[in-house]
């Protein structure tokens, strides 16, 4: 196959699969493109590889531009708290990123590819998300844009998630394992927005005691950003695998959700109307629709995973429950663990999806 950097459907046009691809695309690009191949719903979108981040970052010129500048930077010391020359940095180096125009030719191919990607849903200038999409895992480390509407935004996008990867954070990480600073080339995925009714994530096992016989979801109403974030306690099941009986069932107070402001076109938190703050985000048929499409997904890649997914407040059950990521489960895939067959509280001293931004933010 001819060397290719941007690819419909996150490469279900492509032959190739499992880590080879991941190096192509990025591990979630290449995950989507997997789920999809597997009958799992998701978003229509396509994908931009690291090649094309390397061809952007050499043909305009800001590598040589951003080596230029490094060469007057000392990376050293480094440690773990904020340091004031890496930010001064970070803002050095995304300017000289973001004041730079996408190639010709690139624009013209991204172009096309959002013409039928508006074609495909049948929406002119249909909203979309960029998200990055690393060859190595870096949860909430780059930059996510949301509800992105018209070309010219998508491509000021697409060159805004690849400057993110000289964020403060990411350079400092660089620093303290000794990799180059100049680059760290990084897919992005191009996903048509979801009109999103509730939001939230999943785990094919119970992530506080590593237990695999269970299933936990937690979500809240809107997008999903207050789930991953930690903005708010969400609502949190624990469900058998084998049988897919909830288990456990509690229901929060939620005060904020991340909705969309039509008149500012920009993602905003807002109050959650009183009456719906004590309701559950999703109904039982959701909640044993996300389980069963979640053992399917864990038996395609052959282990626990960690799954984001989205339900559709204008589609019909059960296309509405549409995933957005998933990722092997990080902490407890490299214990060993094993059934708990009788636990006090499932949901241990805490709120699960608390555990997932500290481990996972």
């Amino acid at each position: 196959m001819a060397e290719r950097w941007v690819f419909g459907e996150f490469g279900s046009d492509c032959n190739d699969t499992g880590e080879n691809f991941n190096n192509i695309v990025g591990k979630k690009c290449a995950n989507l493109g997997e789920m999809k191949r597997a009958g799992i719903t998701v978003p229509h979108g396509f994908a931009l590889s690291l090649k094309a981040y390397k061809m952007f970052m050499h043909e305009t010129g800001a590598l040589e531009e951003i080596r230029r500048y490094l060469k007057t930077f000392d990376a050293n010391p480094v440690n773990s708290e904020p340091s004031p020359k890496f930010d001064m940095a970070a803002n050095s180096l995304r300017r000289i990123v973001e004041s730079k125009r996408m190639p010709l030719y690139m624009e013209d191919l991204i172009t096309r590819y959002y013409a039928e990607l508006c074609e495909k849903t049948g929406m002119p200038d249909v909203p979309v998300a960029t998200r990055s999409s690393g060859a190595a895992s870096h949860p909430g480390q780059f930059e996510t844009c949301l509800h992105i509407s018209g070309i010219s935004e998508v491509m000021k996008n697409i060159i805004k998630v690849w400057a993110s990867t000289f964020n403060t954070r990411s350079l400092m990480v660089r620093a303290r394992l000794g990799l180059p600073l100049e680059s760290d080339p990084i897919g992005v995925a191009v996903l048509q927005m979801v009109n999103a009714k509730s939001s939230g994530v999943m785990f094919t096992m119970n992530p506080v005691n590593g237990d695999p016989s269970k299933i936990a979801i937690g979500g809240n109403w809107g997008l999903g950003e207050t789930v991953a974030s930690g903005e708010v306690t969400n609502d949190q099941w624990i469900l058998d695998k084998v049988t897919l009986e909830i288990i456990e069932r509690n229901i929060a107070s939620k005060s904020i959700e991340c909705v969309f402001d039509t008149e500012t076109r920009k993602t905003v938190y807002s109050e959650i109307p009183p009456e719906k703050q004590t309701k559950s985000c999703l109904t039982d048929e959701e909640i044993f629709e996300l389980a069963k499409q979640a053992k399917r997904i864990e038996k395609h890649f052959g282990l626990p995973q960690d799954i984001e997914f989205v339900i559709d407040e204008n589609l019909p059950f059960p296309q509405n429950v549409i995933f957005v990521q998933t990722r092997p489960e990080s902490i407890w895939n490299k214990k060993e663990s094993k059934p708990i067959l009788q636990t006090k509280n499932a949901f241990g001293e805490y709120d699960i999806f608390s555990l997932l931004q500290k481990n996972y933010g």
